[in-house]
């Protein structure tokens, strides 16, 4: 499941992370220096320390953001989120195809965490770089994303994906992942395509009964696949 999350951030907010990003100063580090055997020879862009102070700043401001995004919420059913990461690439930086780490350590605590899905917050214009688009590759072929600042794309973490080479410009963005209540994408996706086709019969105001019954069985659904 491939979602567009529109305005995860509003302009002036995507416009104090910049601004926070670009004091980083020293921050900016090698994108290597947390990329697995796998992903590191086809890496090249270069990551906030997500031990930082200007990192932990920004974290919060994105990690409130997604706490109040109820698409966010249905989609990704979040059990727990990866403090958010910062990076940018530069005039031929770019990272090849790759799949993210199904466990990583969490960078302030040290436990474990499974990704289940990744999520990049678009933080430039897209005009104001060439290149740089998202590319998702799953079943059904392709998938690009260069979206407006502030609009995010939410995707399974057992997707092939890559970052296309930057040719003009400089590509700024945040990334992380969801440790989700429900594992698996399958029941995931039937889970919130029920709560979409609710909260639609709920706005149009029909059987109530019925959509009690549905309410009902979305619930069940969720005590049998989640684990908390």
């Amino acid at each position: 499941m491939l979602i567009h999350i529109p305005q995860i951030l509003a302009p002036e907010t995507v416009a104090q992370l910049r601004m926070a990003l670009a004091q980083a100063g020293p921050a900016w580090v090698d994108g290597r220096a947390t990329a697995g055997y796998q992903g590191a020879p086809v890496k090249l862009n270069q990551q906030v320390d997500e031990r930082s102070s200007v990192a932990i700043e920004c974290q919060r401001v994105v990690a409130a953001a997604l706490e109040r995004n109820a698409l966010f919420i249905s989609a990704a059913l979040p059990n727990a989120l990866y403090p958010p990461m910062f990076n940018r690439y530069g005039e031929g930086m770019g990272f090849g195809l790759h799949v993210d780490g199904g466990i990583r350590l969490h960078p302030h605590h040290g436990n474990k965490f499974r990704t289940d899905l990744s999520l990049t917050l678009f933080l430039s214009d897209p005009d104001s770089y060439d290149g740089g688009e998202l590319q998702i590759v799953d079943t059904y072929g392709t998938h690009s994303a260069k979206l407006p600042a502030g609009d995010m794309v939410l995707y399974p973490s057992t997707s092939l994906h890559q970052v296309t080479p930057v040719t003009r410009g400089e590509r700024v963005a945040c990334f992380t992942w969801v440790q989700s209540m429900v594992r698996d994408d399958g029941d995931r996706t039937l889970l919130f395509e029920l709560d979409t086709a609710i909260q639609r019969l709920n706005a149009t105001q029909a059987d109530t009964e019925a959509c009690r019954t549905l309410v009902g069985t979305y619930h069940n659904l969720l005590r049998k696949w989640g684990e908390v």
